[in-house]
């Protein structure tokens, strides 16, 4: 029986090892990379993805989607979206029911999508906190999931970082690629269990936290 934690405690992460996405990761800025990308993951028929919005630290800014990130197991595509806008063919990967996406708070990042294109009709997707909740997991946010499924963690420290700079840095591309690929860790390790019924919940040992940040 695999024990899992009911809510997994913040205090407990600072001390897993560090999963960091180790296939390769391509960034793409033109549509005629997009092309060649979209190609590429339209034979897969599961996919991860996340979006990163530059953030606004002033009272009623707003910044449009910067970067979504489709991945594999293997190979991530970083989107820039403020440089090339929303092509077609990202659009159609969205809206194809036959690629199963899976993510986190996906219908806040399709909503935010549609800034970009209004038009879009995302179909096809999982979002990861609607299992955990079949689950009887209380954890909301990749970090604190992926904590609990696989004693690992994820740094959030390029969170917060300028997602529309020039370039983006090392540690911004391995930050993008490393959520979008957890979620298909995730997905895969959740579908399994909540199909088989063969875990336990327990409380954390590490004490109560009531953040789900």
């Amino acid at each position: 029986m695999y024990q899992l934690f009911s809510k997994t405690d913040k205090s407990f992460i600072p001390h897993l090892e560090r999963y960091v996405f180790g296939g390769k990761i391509i960034v793409v800025q033109s549509e005629e990379e997009a092309l060649r990308a979209a190609e590429y993951i339209r034979k897969f028929s599961l996919i991860g993805i996340d979006t990163e919005t530059r953030p606004a630290f002033k009272r009623g800014q707003q910044y449009p989607v910067a970067l979504l990130q489709i991945s594999t197991e293997d190979i991530c595509f970083l989107f820039r979206l403020n440089f090339m806008g929303f092509p077609s063919c990202i659009s159609s990967i969205l809206e194809d029911p036959s690629i199963h996406k899976v993510g986190l708070s996906l219908h806040d990042d399709f909503r935010a999508l549609a800034h970009r294109n209004p038009n879009l009709h995302p179909a096809g997707f999982t979002d990861l906190q609607y299992i955990a909740a079949g689950m009887g997991i209380e954890d909301m946010s990749l970090q604190k999931l992926y904590a609990n499924f696989f004693q690992k963690r994820i740094s959030k420290n390029a969170q917060l970082s300028n997602w529309e700079a020039d370039v983006l840095e090392e540690k911004q591309r391995v930050y993008a690629a490393t959520d979008a690929a957890a979620c298909i860790h995730l997905y895969k390790a959740m579908s399994k269990l909540h199909a088989s019924g063969e875990y336990c919940l327990i409380p954390c040992p590490t004490g109560h936290d009531d953040s789900n940040a």
